[in-house]
């Protein structure tokens, strides 16, 4: 479907692309086929699309596997959809915004999620710390971000990308590059490039093995602050974040891992935040809750 077709389209409807969930759609059919062949999917596979649109991307999907499970936060679009019953038969259309929907109520029983979107930009942070915390349900997701955010995910430490997300998708995926993906292959267009990319939880990284069990949770809360306030050093960013009352205390433990107080956080890489979580756990009381801001 060509931008002037997918405009006439939103149009006829009285609908329109809506800022707030900063939609964008797709309009030509082969970058949807390619995000599909590079998915990597199976003919008896049931995915999760996060974001349907206009069935650029859902149409294949139902193609290449048994149940296609569309979540779509825009209930004009999923007005058209039923009204049209243009969707193919093996897809399930669910009025439901994917940052509020219970991930696990989604998972076939004794399976992992399989998810692939064309993810608004609008949600790409707050969705990704969501998979993050749902890493155990989790098999893998393609998902098309801002290009500058997906380069984020893949960043090295000590470069200016190199944040949160970064090392807490380490400790439980690896992430790779599929396709770029240009403006033009949109309507509206972005102002930016767009990377497709594969968050692979299943199998277990190598890295992730090696490192053994750690305490995940606690490992998110000391990232966290750790880059909560990336100017500060980190034994400032971790004393901020009241992760120890004692700050001479704290700067031993520091000190134990084999780091000095006053490195920053971005010079850390994932080992280095592991043995930081174990040196710090029996001084830090739990605390159940992970908060998700901006990376």
């Amino acid at each position: 479907m060509a931008a002037g077709s997918t405009q006439h389209l939103l149009k006829r409807q009285g609908l329109a692309p809506h800022k707030k969930l900063g939609q964008n759609f797709l309009v030509h059919e082969r970058t949807p086929k390619r995000i599909v062949d590079l998915a990597g999917l199976h003919p008896d596979d049931r995915v999760i699309e996060v974001g349907v649109g206009l069935g650029a991307l859902t149409r294949p999907l139902a193609a290449a596997c048994a149940h296609v499970v569309g979540l779509e936060a825009d209930a004009g679009i999923v007005r058209l959809h039923r009204e049209q019953q243009d969707l193919p038969a093996n897809v399930e259309l669910i009025h439901a915004d994917v940052l509020k929907v219970d991930l696990a109520a989604l998972v076939a029983p004794g399976q992992k999620l399989k998810i692939v979107a064309n993810l608004p930009y609008s949600i790409s942070s707050p969705f990704l710390f969501r998979l993050i915390e749902h890493a155990e349900l989790m098999d893998f997701a393609v998902v098309m971000l801002q290009k500058e955010m997906a380069l984020r995910l893949m960043a090295r430490p000590g470069t200016k990308e190199y944040g949160t997300p970064t090392v807490l998708l380490a400790a439980c995926a690896e992430v790779r590059p599929l396709l770029t993906v240009d403006p033009a292959e949109f309507h509206p267009r972005p102002k930016v490039d767009s990377l497709v990319i594969r968050i692979a939880f299943q199998p277990r990284p190598a890295r992730v093995q090696a490192l053994g069990d750690f305490d995940r949770a606690l490992l998110a809360r000391i990232v966290h602050a750790a880059f909560g306030q990336r100017r500060k050093t980190l034994l400032n960013g971790l004393a901020g974040a009241g992760l120890r009352p004692d700050k001479a205390l704290l700067a031993d433990c520091i000190e134990a891992c084999g780091l000095a107080p006053s490195v920053r956080a971005e010079t850390l890489n994932l080992e280095d935040f592991v043995r930081l979580s174990r040196a710090l756990a029996p001084g830090i009381p739990p605390n159940p809750c992970l908060s998700s801001p901006s990376p």
